[in-house]
């Protein structure tokens, strides 16, 4: 069992760039597949981008694409998402998500997951 704490949220101009953490607990992180989503106010919770075990295989949402980058340091038992040229759309509570898994296939709904953490709230003003 994994326990995830996401951090780095806050608030930042049209244009400007945040980067979040996951910190996970426990032994097996370099297991889990883990995964980014968001939720904005009064909307579904969206799937943002995932990485599998080693960070060697990654995928993103059509609409952070080029935009965003996920990354890992098994080492640190932390996922990073390195969000750039952010946009008000990207306003929304950001959640990390992981599930003990080798798989490379593109895990985009959030019932894929066992795990989460609490979320982070990301404002981007126009």
């Amino acid at each position: 069992q994994v326990q995830l704490v996401e951090s780095g949220g806050g608030l930042v101009q049209a244009g400007g760039s945040l980067r979040l953490s996951c910190a996970a607990s426990g032994r097996s992180f370099s297991r889990y597949y883990m995964g980014w989503f968001r939720q904005a106010q009064g909307k579904e919770r969206e799937f943002v981008a995932a990485i599998n075990w080693s960070g060697g295989w990654t995928y993103y949402a059509d609409s952070v694409k080029a935009r965003f980058t996920i990354s890992r340091d098994n080492a640190k038992n932390t996922v990073y998402l390195q969000m750039n040229s952010l946009k008000p759309e990207d306003t929304a509570v950001y959640y990390c998500a992981g599930r003990q898994s080798f798989s490379i296939s593109s895990s985009v709904n959030a019932w894929e997951y066992d795990y989460w953490g609490q979320g982070t709230q990301v404002t981007v003003s126009s």
